[in-house]
């Protein structure tokens, strides 16, 4: 098979390594197919066989892709206003992204639309790599998909059916609300539409769907959008290739999320990211994900004493067909842990050893529960146990945490998965509203956005709220996201909130880097100088786990900037 084939076929599957994999190796580099991230991770395609252990252990833990879902709950100019974008897209600044690239890794977009052209007619997408349609040419370094690029679009707008020279299309219309919104022309003078950057070139990756291997093992119906890690790492490589230092800078839009891993230093996605953020002209910015109203993060400690224990409640509803439960302990905690289910059957107290993976299948109940154990995960050194529940009985099932001793914090976290990955209403019952920023959220370096309604300056409910797990501070600022006007109508979530913050961010790169006012600044740099710039309220105490250091504002920004 060739390498693009292996990529498409459902008999194959895809790893991410941390490390560089037989480089060097000829026999490796003939037999094998892989693609090159960065200087440390790597995409290797094999054969779902040879992808050890793939309903359980270390290495499915650490090499099996996330999968990432869509961070908008549902799809007036008064965001860009509470914003501070309207009033730096007039002069004096008149700053509207020129020159600048906003890229957008996502559900693709609908080329065609107004809003998406120039003042002539013209396109003013750079290019899209449509991961999901195999006629085209794949991008240079890439096996797969098809590359089109603004002369391609701009020859189907010219022709009477634009889809049969271009056929990407966006079905579900995320990633073209996105764009909308960062990146929108203005239309009638912008009586009809404006988005932040309206003069900012746009690039985009149409995502593909995660195989089916990855949908079996996080309990995935076909029809919900769900994205393969490995596939969002690359598209953003795709995307931040455009960037030329000092000269060209490119600002990447991340609308995507899950609620998975300890919260702290996250997936190969994040740290990736972590890494992009300190290299010039590249702007990450990233949502918090819309899981803070969830009830799928629960904290517990088990106190001192002889037999403690903490209970862990989760509440199944009817018709969910299986879903992972991840609990994260401390260093040097150790945690023990006995289950009952709704019927009252019950695995006793049971400690699992480095890399054991446990099946328990009961008399009366059709549910198979599998749990892994990872001792020292690598990335983070703290202890993993994964439950899986395949087939969950509906009611309550509780898990009883015990500490082995008590001289550590015997202090632990469990997240379910986010809730476009649940087939039905299940939570847990005594949830923590905190630490429910999703990854890549969790990145330090990329600048991470909640959301808010600018109406009354309410913190949007279901956003994700901070801190980190080990206290750092998450997420960095909130920016307007209920009832946003976008082209596919007004949208709410986190996404939309991120979209406008890349937009107005686009808007600073103009003035810092085309304007050669700070043209070597970074994505860390910038998040620095819109903290700064930030409204805050006099009755919050910053940084706030749900404000990060207060809500988004681009003319603030400037403003701080004139003082120094």
């Amino acid at each position: 098979m060739t390498c693009k084939e292996r990529i498409l076929s459902e008999e194959y599957g895809e790893v991410i390594l941390d490390f560089t994999f037989g480089e060097g190796q000829p026999e490796f580099e003939r037999q094998e197919c892989y693609t090159r991230v960065d200087e440390k991770f790597e995409v290797l395609y094999l054969p779902l066989n040879r992808i050890a252990g793939i309903t359980g252990s270390l290495y499915t833990y650490q090499y099996l892709p996330g999968v990432y879902g869509l961070m908008a709950d549902n799809f007036n100019t008064l965001s860009l206003t509470a914003s501070g974008i309207l009033q730096t897209q007039r002069p004096p600044l008149s700053l509207k992204g020129k020159g600048v690239i906003i890229a957008f890794v996502d559900t693709g977009i609908l080329y065609e639309n107004e809003v998406f052209l120039d003042q002539i007619g013209e396109s003013r997408i750079l290019a899209i790599w449509d991961q999901t349609i195999q006629t085209g040419t794949a991008p240079e370094g890439y096996h797969y998909g098809s590359l089109y690029t603004r002369e391609d679009i701009n020859e189907a707008l010219r022709s009477d059916n634009p889809r049969e020279v271009v056929p990407s299309t966006d079905e579900i219309g995320h990633g073209t609300a996105m764009a909308s919104v960062a990146a929108g022309s203005i239309v009638d003078g912008g009586r009809t539409f404006v988005g932040a950057a309206p003069e900012a070139d746009i690039v985009v990756v149409k995502l593909r769907q995660a195989k089916q291997y990855l949908r079996d093992y996080y309990f995935l119906d076909s029809e919900v959008p769900a994205y393969a890690e490995s596939d969002i790492m690359l598209g953003i490589k795709f995307a931040e290739s455009f960037a030329i230092p000092f000269e060209r800078p490119v600002v990447i839009c991340l609308g995507l999320g899950n609620n998975f891993g300890n919260h702290t230093l996250g997936s190969s996605l994040s740290q990736y990211l972590n890494r992009l953020s300190t290299k010039r002209a590249r702007g990450i910015v990233v949502c918090g994900g819309n899981e803070g109203n969830a009830a799928h993060h629960f904290s517990g400690r088990v106190e001192p004493g002889p037999g403690a224990y903490e209970n862990v409640e989760i509440r199944v509803g009817e018709g969910e067909r299986g879903f992972l439960m991840e609990m994260w302990g401390k260093v040097p905690d150790v945690l023990y842990a006995s289950l009952r289910t709704p019927g009252g059957e019950v695995i006793p107290r049971f400690r699992l050893g480095f890399g054991q993976s446990l099946v328990y299948r009961f008399v009366y109940e059709r549910t198979v529960v599998t749990i892994d154990s990872i001792l020292v995960e690598p990335n983070t050194g703290e202890e993993l146990i994964v439950f899986r529940f395949d087939g969950p009985t509906p009611g309550v099932w509780s898990i009883q945490i015990y500490a082995g001793d008590d001289r550590g914090s015997n202090t632990f976290n469990c997240w379910l998965p986010i809730r476009a990955f649940l087939q039905s209403e299940t939570y847990f019952l005594r949830p923590d509203p905190y630490t429910t920023i999703t990854d890549p959220g969790i990145s330090l370096g990329p600048i991470t956005i909640s959301a808010y309604n600018e109406v009354n300056n309410s913190f949007y409910v279901e956003s994700g709220r901070g801190f980190l797990a080990n206290g750092l501070v998450k997420p960095d600022l909130a920016a307007v996201g209920v009832d946003v006007p976008t082209v596919m109508g007004n949208v709410t979530g986190s996404s939309i909130a991120c979209a406008i913050a890349a937009g107005g961010i686009a808007q600073f790169y103009e003035w810092a880097v085309l304007e050669n006012n700070i043209n070597n600044v970074s994505s860390q740099e910038t998040k620095s100088y819109f903290i700064r710039g930030a409204k805050r309220s006099a009755d919050i105490t910053y940084p706030n786990p749900e404000w990060g250091y207060g809500r988004f504002d681009v003319a603030g920004t400037f403003e701080a900037l004139s003082v120094v």
